[in-house]
C-alpha cells in the first residue's frame, strides 16, 4: 500500500504564490505516474496536473502558464508550484500515484487526503 501526505496548502492573496508537496510512504515497489487534483464545493474532483516517472508533463487548461508539477523520485515526493493565483484556484488540492506494490502485481491508484488552498483578499 501506498500512503499520501500533502502538505503546504493555506491562505494566499490573488497574485500569490504558494508551493503544494506530496510525500509517498509505505510498501511499495515503484511509484508511475503521479498527479495533482483538486475539488472546489459543489463541484467535480478535476485533473489540475499530471507527470510521469520520466518527467513528462500535462496541464489542465486553467492552469496552464500557471503552475508548474515536479517530482523528485529519490524521495518519493511530487511538487506544485502555484502562481499568480486566482481566486478560482481556492478548492481542495489532492495528491493521487499510481503505483504497483511489486513485480507481477496489477498498479494501482492512491488518493492523500487532500490539503485546502484558498486564494482571498
Amino acid at each position: 500500500q501506498v500512503q499520501l501526505v500533502e502538505s503546504g496548502g493555506g491562505l494566499v492573496q490573488p497574485g500569490g504564490s504558494l508551493r503544494l508537496s506530496c510525500a509517498a510512504s509505505g510498501t511499495f515497489f515503484r511509484l508511475n505516474d503521479m498527479g495533482w487534483y483538486r475539488q472546489a464545493p459543489g463541484k467535480q474532483r478535476e485533473l489540475v496536473a499530471r507527470i510521469t516517472r520520466g518527467g513528462n508533463t500535462n496541464y489542465a487548461d486553467p492552469v496552464k502558464g500557471r503552475f508548474t508539477i515536479s517530482r523528485d523520485n529519490a524521495k518519493n515526493t511530487v511538487y506544485l508550484q502555484m502562481s499568480s493565483l486566482k481566486p478560482e484556484d481556492t478548492a481542495v488540492y489532492y495528491c493521487s500515484a499510481n503505483a504497483f506494490a511489486r513485480l507481477g502485481v496489477s498498479s494501482a491508484d492512491y488518493w492523500g487526503r487532500g490539503t485546502q488552498v484558498t486564494v482571498s483578499s
